[in-house]
């Protein structure tokens, strides 16, 4: 099981335990534990409304390709930290992190 804390626009942390062998990305499994997240594009790295802020674990993750980097760079609540959860496949590496949603609703 892979374990993580996801950390809520109210501020309410919640710890989730995925299956390893899941074939989805962190957005997939945020929409389906009930968090309000739009995904307008279905998870093509086109409409950020998937942003998550990674609190821990930033590291062990693998870098950002250039579609996601194109789409962070337009949010101007985006930092160093910032991630598009489609983009990030449930595997080992999301292990222990801890990510804050932070995509609009709108």
């Amino acid at each position: 099981m892979i374990k993580l804390t996801v950390v809520d626009r109210n501020g309410t942390e919640q710890k989730l335990e995925i299956p390893e062998e899941i074939n989805l990305n962190l957005m997939e499994v945020l929409k389906a534990s009930d968090y309000e997240i739009l995904a307008n594009c279905g998870g093509m790295a086109l409409c950020a409304t998937c942003h998550v802020q990674v609190l821990e674990g930033l590291d062990q993750l693998p870098e950002p390709q250039d579609q996601e980097m194109d789409m962070l760079d337009t949010l101007p609540n985006a930092g160093s930290d910032s991630r598009l959860a489609c983009q990030l496949r449930i595997n080992e590496q999301l292990e222990g992190i801890k990510v804050k949603i932070k995509g609009d609703l709108v």
